[in-house]
């Protein structure tokens, strides 16, 4: 069965495609971090315990109980959020090959991670998250009730899709550029030498005149194709 994909906005043959992860990739992440998550509370958990008994500490009194069981259950229950904020994944999505990213393709925001992980309380409904896991088998993108509320998606990670993403995530920070223009700019240089020099030159010549408004259709007309390319290369920065 052929993988979804996403395709993010651009013109006819200047578009970058991403792979979607399928359930099975997402279910293989989440089993990861699910035993880690499981295996640093459990850790926690032993391991105060044992030092509370080493020194004859009452197991029963409220301030033991808070310093054994409240780290566990936060390092349970905060794994996901901390790390997929401040470390844009987990390791079970590394080591699973997905990332999160926007519909977009760019990088969630905070905002956007924090939605993703509240609705993980009702994906993860009557019990081990049968509601995401169905979600994910039929909905068009393979996304989970959280992924629908946050904009969110999983896609495959390999070499290519994450240095397109790196590139693309390099020019949208502090560009004043729409992000779709960025992203056709991007690919169009990428593909320069493969596409026909008319079909590039007109491309050229839409993309120019939509990221500068100053420039008009009678100005861009005489430009050659050498130019075209020198002006593509200043508006992406390289």
């Amino acid at each position: 069965m052929d993988r979804q994909q996403l395709r993010i906005a651009g013109l006819t043959g200047v578009e970058i495609t991403l792979d979607i992860a399928g359930a099975g990739s997402r279910s293989l992440a989440f089993i990861i971090d699910w035993h880690i998550r499981l295996l640093g509370a459990l850790a926690w958990f032993l391991l105060v315990s044992a030092i509370g008994i080493s020194t004859h500490l009452n197991a029963a009194t409220r301030s033991v109980a808070a310093i054994v069981i409240v780290p566990a259950l936060a390092i349970y229950l905060l794994y996901h959020p901390i790390l997929e904020i401040f470390t844009r994944g987990t390791p079970g999505k590394r080591m699973a090959g997905v990332r999160i990213v926007t519909r977009q393709g760019g990088t969630p925001s905070m905002g956007a991670m924090l939605i993703r992980n509240v609705f993980r309380l009702i994906d993860s409904l009557p019990f081990l998250y049968v509601a995401g896991l169905v979600c994910c088998l039929f909905s068009a993108q393979h996304v989970r009730i959280g992924d629908m509320a946050a904009g969110t998606l999983l896609i495959l990670s390999d070499v290519e899709s994450e240095a397109s993403l790196g590139r693309l995530s390099a020019q949208l920070t502090g560009s004043k550029l729409a992000p779709n223009v960025i992203e056709i700019v991007n690919e169009l240089l990428r593909r320069w030498h493969l596409l026909d020099t008319i079909r590039r030159d007109k491309v050229a010549r839409l993309v120019l005149g939509s990221a500068d408004t100053s420039l008009t259709a009678e100005a861009l007309a005489p430009l050659g194709d050498a130019e075209l390319y020198r002006r593509l290369k200043a508006l992406y920065g390289t």
